[in-house]
């Protein structure tokens, strides 16, 4: 396992400074660098979530450098709460402060349940984004007031990583809508988990590990 170098600080965010965890890599020249976002906030989500912890843990094992913060209105972020337009401009404050810390490196953004719907259309749209992944992705109503066929347009390399039991994304609902995602994608179905992985949160490591690490070293270094 990697040795983690965190540091918790607060970045400047559009709606005041947002709390923030980096751990950086103890490679020289990290391959990616990559920011994962929460689950709601309304619902008790913030960046130490179990599911955000694993997800920016296995990131981490594979040399990237990792950020995760709070959205504005958790924990001891300022402003308040969106409806997810306002949290995608936290996003890319996120993605900028990497883009300043770490230059010329590309970036991953991952996204947990809000996370994944709010930090993926941001990341479809950011340059200097080059893959994501969606963990509980949520296929119902949850977002209204988000684009919510954003993914259909995305062309950026993709991994979904959703629970057969998943209350807010169904499986028959998150096969379908992944059916209309362009290529390049993957489906990982972790079998008999609900939303929030319980007791199956390594299976989202090694579906992580598996399909990002041919991407990153495929000479297999």
């Amino acid at each position: 396992m990697a040795e983690i170098f965190h540091r918790a600080f607060f970045l400047d965010g559009p709606a005041g400074k947002l709390e923030a965890m980096l751990w950086t890599s103890p490679l020289a020249h990290p391959p990616r660098v990559a920011v994962v976002c929460h689950p709601h906030p309304l619902f008790g989500g913030t960046m130490h979530n179990k599911v955000v912890f694993q997800a920016a843990k296995a990131l981490h094992q594979l040399g990237l450098s990792v950020l995760r913060f709070n959205f504005r209105g958790a924990g001891l972020s300022e402003g308040t709460h969106d409806s997810g337009i306002g949290e995608q401009d936290d996003v890319r404050a996120a993605l900028d402060y990497l883009a300043q810390e770490f230059p010329g490196i590309p970036s991953l953004l991952a996204g947990f349940s809000f996370g994944s719907r709010v930090g993926l259309k941001v990341g479809c749209e950011d340059q200097r984004v080059e893959e994501l992944i969606g963990v509980g992705v949520p296929t119902g109503d949850v977002l209204d007031a988000l684009d919510r066929h954003f993914l259909h347009r995305c062309q950026k390399p993709k991994l979904i990583v959703q629970g057969s039991q998943d209350e807010f994304g169904p499986l028959q609902s998150i096969e379908a809508l992944f059916a209309t995602i362009p290529e390049p994608k993957k489906l990982v179905i972790v079998d008999g988990a609900d939303h929030f992985l319980k007791g199956k949160l390594d299976q989202l490591g090694a579906a992580i590990e598996s399909w990002l690490a041919p991407r990153l070293f495929p000479t297999g270094a």
